[in-house]
């Protein structure tokens, strides 16, 4: 059975950062996809960054350039660095792991992709 569970969501300021871990286990090896999701008051889920088994990532628009991810295979861990928060980045933020991932290929993350879910992490960003 695959389990993944999200932790490091916090109040912080705008303008800060923060780190999120996600650990993946129940798979015997580290080909397999991670990724981050979030869904904003009102809003619907979205993709925010992930990798597959290969190293191939992909980010959502609007966190390009501010938001980073980056994998420990030995630890089971995939991390989303989040810097320069803004307020519109509160929200529940949700990691999901599956063995394929097409579309990470072309950068897309995708939740269609994704069967296996954590329970969320609430990150709240006051202005």
């Amino acid at each position: 059975e695959v389990r993944v569970v999200e932790s490091g969501g916090e109040t912080v300021q705008s303008g800060g950062s923060l780190t999120l871990s996600c650990v993946v286990s129940g798979y015997s090896d580290s080909n397999y996809c991670v990724a981050w999701f979030r869904q904003r008051p009102g809003q619907e889920r979205e993709g925010v960054a992930g990798m597959n088994g290969e190293g191939r990532m992909g980010y959502g628009d609007s966190v390009k350039g501010r938001f980073a991810v980056s994998r420990d295979n030995a630890k089971n861990t995939l991390s989303l660095q989040m810097n320069n928060l803004k307020p519109e980045d509160t929200a529940t933020y949700y990691c999901a792991a599956d063995r394929l991932c097409p579309l990470m290929w072309a950068g897309i993350v995708a939740q269609n992709e994704f069967l296996n879910w954590g329970q969320g992490t609430q990150v709240a960003v006051s202005s």
